[in-house]
């Protein structure tokens, strides 16, 4: 289980824990041993400087303890700190890792990490500090009121035991109440975070109402399980007058009889008192409260984030890819079981040197399809191959170091151009970085930004969208990647330099594979296939074929292109040539097409 491995992790950190604890439990061993010696060797026969010098003695004690307990608190970060990440890890790890089947915002999954794991790494410092004090200190008074009182012990240890019995009986109920209120929580996230995120929606078809009635819904069932688990918590009153109220009531009633006998001394009734109320008494009102509180809600936290986000196993990365190729073989994927499939069928072989231009509507699946090819999803059905091996087989190593994806949104972090540049190739020289940056045109840019020593700021500040992608495009060009997919990686330049970008890569190396989420529809007269994706069975074809076979191609590709042009000689041309890369398109293709019939 992660949580334990965690702690583990941690031993010498509780290690240090519990020796500070030794230091706070002396009070707690000396105290009503130090009160008895006050009384009897000092107050109450006539010689108050000494009942003073051990009064005094208690309270240098007290203080010793008082800076044990100090020293306690000020370690307990070092140890629940790391477990808290550790557990956001897990959480993060699980939501992305159910995000390859679902696409919609996990507003549970912000519960979970906001109020569960919080949860625990309160309740772990909580069980931390109070199960340390039960563990150190009711010991020592026990063992030091038995010492003092032994003829007493029994006016604890009844009381004591039918405590325990009856909060044992109280656990349960209180238990189901903290996991009523759990789940009540991620639901009322859930579902307020869905309202909200589709408000404008639910505006246009006017469900304000059903809307406002789920949310309230879930709302008063938060309301009522908290309500119902306060209810339980109160009657830990009960197990803390019985257990902690009852052996100081019975000491009252039972300690003058046996001073009168002369069975015992004022002072050790008076010991026996301080060994109760300081002690063993808030001993167990810290049971109590550990218990029913922290401890429950401890566990029951830890199974909701189990069961919400169970650990994922590495992947065994048996496979070893022998070429370069990409082949996918009726592959079908779809969002969740029910969903309709964004891909559905796909035969696709890509040979080494392949230059594949993908096309389609916003939301038709071509990020999908780039995810399939990187092995970042599974499909519902059918197979993936990289080097004839199932890509999801592939050891990650070796999968992120053979294929580059390269997002339209791109992270440059703060540091040196240097540095961005070379994070998918550590290795790479300050030569090989510069050749790079000529081939997909960034020479000028590095220059600005004051060469390789230059500085980039966080989420690269300062920088446009389109210098931000030219980095990001010279970063992969340095990497060993063979396989690099373009998803809309070029948006934000100009289309100039969106063909060198693309240049480059497809001219990098002999058995490379470009694939080119398409921006702009110039990058379909640059690639050697074309893939149109318009919600029912891909197309597979050049530019060419395509436009005889595909209406929506044909269509799309008249609309992109410039009207055509009279000549003097009346020859009708267009500014297009077959040959070059087509004259500037509009700046963006409206990517909300209708599919032609």
């Amino acid at each position: 289980m992660t949580y334990l491995r965690a702690l583990r992790e941690q031993r010498r950190g509780i290690a240090v824990l519990l020796g500070w604890s030794v230091l706070e439990g002396v009070p707690a061993l000396l105290s009503g041993r130090l009160v008895g010696y006050a009384v009897d060797r000092g107050f109450a026969v006539g010689r108050p400087w000494v009942g003073v010098a051990w009064l005094l003695a208690f309270a240098v004690l007290a203080v010793l303890g008082g800076f044990g307990l100090r020293q306690v608190f000020t370690h307990l970060g070092a140890v629940v700190e790391p477990l808290r990440d550790t557990l956001v890890r897990q959480v993060v790890r699980g939501v992305l890792h159910a995000g390859s089947q679902t696409r919609q915002p996990d507003a549970s999954a912000v519960a979970r990490i906001t109020r569960h794991v919080e949860v625990v790494r309160d309740a772990t410092a909580g069980v931390l500090v109070q199960a340390r004090a039960l563990l150190v200190t009711t010991i020592a008074a026990l063992v030091g009121l038995a010492a003092t009182v032994s003829s007493l012990a029994w006016l604890v240890i009844l009381p004591v035991v039918a405590a325990l019995v009856l909060f044992a009986l109280l656990l349960p109920g209180l238990a189901r109440g903290q996991r009523r209120l759990v789940l009540a929580d991620e639901e009322a996230a859930a579902v307020a975070g869905t309202v909200f995120l589709g408000v404008r929606d639910v505006t246009a078809v006017n469900g304000r109402d059903h809307a406002l009635h789920d949310v309230t819904t879930l709302v008063d069932r938060q309301a009522s399980a908290t309500v119902r688990l306060a209810y339980a918590t109160a009657l830990r009153g009960v197990v803390i007058a019985l257990g902690g109220f009852a052996p100081l009531v019975l000491l009252l009633l039972v300690a003058p009889g046996l001073v009168r006998t002369g069975t015992l001394t004022a002072g050790e009734v008076l010991a026996a008192v301080v060994y109760l109320s300081t002690s063993v008494q808030p001993a167990l009102r810290r049971l109590a409260d550990t218990t029913s509180t922290i401890v429950l809600r401890l566990v029951v936290a830890l199974r909701r984030l189990a069961e919400a986000a169970p650990p994922i196993a590495p992947p065994s990365g048996a496979a070893v890819p022998e070429g370069h190729g990409i082949e996918l073989r009726a592959v079908t994927f779809g969002w969740s079981a029910t969903a309709e499939p964004v891909v559905r069928d796909l035969d696709l072989t890509l040979p080494p040197g392949s230059h594949l231009a993908v096309v389609g509507p916003s939301g038709i699946g071509k990020s999908t399809l780039a995810g399939l090819v990187t092995g970042l999803v599974e499909p519902r059905s059918g197979v993936v191959l990289l080097g004839g091996a199932p890509v999801r087989e592939v050891h990650p190593d070796i999968r992120h170091r053979r294929i580059a994806l390269v997002p339209q949104e791109t992270y440059l972090f703060t540091g040196t151009v240097r540095e961005n540049l070379a994070l998918l190739a550590p290795s790479a020289d300050d030569d090989a970085l510069l050749r790079a940056a000529a081939a997909v045109g960034a020479t000028d840019l590095i220059a600005k930004l004051g060469g390789l020593d230059g500085t980039v700021g966080h989420n690269g500040g300062g920088l446009s969208a389109g210098e931000a992608q030219l980095l990001a495009a010279t970063r992969v060009h340095a990497s060993p990647a063979d396989i690099v997919i373009l998803d809309e990686a070029t948006s934000a330049l100009d289309p100039a330099a969106e063909a060198t970008v693309e240049q480059a890569f497809a001219t990098r190396t002999g058995t490379g594979t470009l694939i080119v989420i398409a921006h702009r529809l110039s990058s379909a007269l640059r690639a050697n296939q074309v893939l149109v994706m318009d919600g029912g069975p891909p197309l597979l074809g050049h530019h060419t074929d395509l436009l005889a076979t595909s209406p929506l191609y044909r269509d799309l590709m008249a609309a992109w292109q410039p009207t055509p042009t009279t000549t003097n000689d009346t020859t009708p041309t267009t500014t297009n040539d077959t040959t070059t890369d087509p004259p500037p398109p509009p700046p963006r293709l409206d990517l909300t097409w209708v599919r032609v019939p």
